[in-house]
Parts: structure tokens; sequence; C-alpha cells
């Protein structure tokens, strides 16, 4: 199972919406609002490291008001 953590930054006011663009995703398992230089976190998990790309890539990164991403691939293993 290959795990994904994305950190998104998100036009002001935004947020909730994205969240709950994000709920319609599968393969997430935890979405947090968060303070700092981001405004939301994602956890994600697949099968397939290739599955994980697409869906960042072509999901996630193409909801409207997500201005820019950071993704964090997890480590088998080391959990």
């Amino acid at each position: 199972m290959s795990k994904a953590f994305v950190l998104i930054n998100c036009e002001l006011g935004s947020e909730s919406k994205i969240i709950s663009d994000l709920k319609t995703i599968d393969c997430i398992k935890n979405i947090q609002g968060v303070f700092g230089v981001y405004d939301i976190l994602v956890t994600l998990e697949c099968g397939q490291i290739e599955e994980l790309r697409q869906l960042i890539t072509e999901k996630i990164r193409k909801i409207y008001n997500v201005r820019s991403t950071i993704t964090l691939m997890g480590i088998e293993g080391q959990c």
C-alpha cells in the first residue's frame, strides 16, 4: 500500500469548498485544515504509486482555487 501526504495552499476563503471536493476522491483517508504556510493536509493511500501520482496531478491539483501543493511520499515499512 502506497501512502502520500499532500500539503495544499489555496485561495483565501476557499478552504471549505476544497475540502468538500476532496471528500469525493477515492483513496483519501484523512483531510485536515491547518494553520501556517499551507491550508489543508491530505493523507492518501492507494495500491500503487502511479495511482497516487494520477490522483494528485489529475484531481487534487485541478480543484478550483488550489494554488499549489507539496507531496511527501511515505516510505513503506516505516510507520
